[in-house]
């Protein structure tokens, strides 16, 4: 059975064995080989009268779309309906986080030999900050992996050097974090969780997902990482949260190169290999194509 109406996947999955359906993670998708039953999603114009007359299930979407079930002996009747334009399968869903590992070749370079997690090297995020009491930030004893955190908002105590907001040292997050938990006065909150997410993905440790399989949730010895680990899961973290001067607004690009200096001090002072996560931007500059 081919049909120009038809996608391509779904025509040859029609004429596909049951075997070859069985052995790929696509063709079969969409399938119940019980009832011999396809669901279908089809853009049509008009009328989806003739097709409630072959399908056992018609749901209509909005702009003239719908999702079906049909007997497989009716697509081929399906396809000669003038008001159907189009006929697909559906396809399968997974979670974008782990594919985006894969295809940015992260994967890669955690397994052995390479085996690399960010040991021994810090990563520093600019953003709006981060909800440190998450455990893809924490140790495996529940410590603290920030070495550091400038909240710029909170006047009271800047590090040296700079005059607004208040630093917070290792030792302070983790003295916060031995709060009864539902009393805790956080000292340092990421309102929009833009930071924390960002965070995340560069270095969090995936220990607020589930484990992976034993004998890979190791990254060489004691650091137990998550399904959804970040690509640094065992660096420490410098985090500065970037103040705005006025309320409901942005930070600046002057609390931005304070907060980048401060990292790279830091990195400095501590002797260690930084690499710095900027996600805040502006198109300021021209935009003028040179000839």
């Amino acid at each position: 059975m081919t049909s120009q109406k038809i996608e391509n996947l779904l025509n040859l999955a029609l004429d596909a064995t049951p075997e070859e359906r069985q052995k790929s993670l696509e063709l079969e998708v969409g399938f119940d080989p019980v009832e011999r039953e396809w669901d279908l999603i089809v853009k049509y114009s008009g009328s989806l009268d003739r097709v409630r007359e072959i399908a056992s299930s018609v749901t209509e979407l909005a702009n003239e779309y719908a999702v079906l079930t049909v007997a497989e002996t009716r697509i081929s009747a399906l396809s000669q309906i003038p008001e159907i334009e189009y006929i697909e399968k559906p396809k399968r869903l997974f979670f974008q986080v782990a594919n985006g590992k894969r295809v940015s070749c992260i994967n890669e370079v955690q397994k052995t030999p390479f085996s690399l997690s960010g040991r021994g090297t810090l990563v520093a995020v600019v953003d709006s900050g981060i909800d440190y009491t998450l455990p893809d930030f924490r140790n495996p004893d529940g410590t603290t992996r920030i070495r550091n955190l400038w909240d710029q908002s909170l006047p009271g105590n800047p590090p040296e050097g700079y005059a607004i907001g208040t630093e917070f040292t290792e030792e302070q997050i983790n003295a916060a974090l031995k709060m009864e938990e539902g009393t805790q006065n956080r000292i340092s909150r990421d309102i929009s969780g833009h930071g924390t997410a960002v965070a995340g993905i560069a270095a969090g440790n995936g220990r607020g997902s589930s484990l992976r399989n034993a004998s890979v949730s190791r990254i060489e010895s004691s650091q137990v990482t998550g399904i959804y680990a970040g690509v640094a899961s065992e660096s420490e973290l410098l985090i500065v949260k970037m103040a705005s001067p006025r309320r409901d607004g942005f930070p600046r690009t002057t609390e931005l190169m304070q907060g980048v200096d401060y990292v790279i001090r830091k990195a400095l002072e501590y002797r260690m290999p930084v690499a710095v996560n900027i996600s805040f931007g502006n198109t300021y500059g021209a935009h003028e194509p040179y000839n």
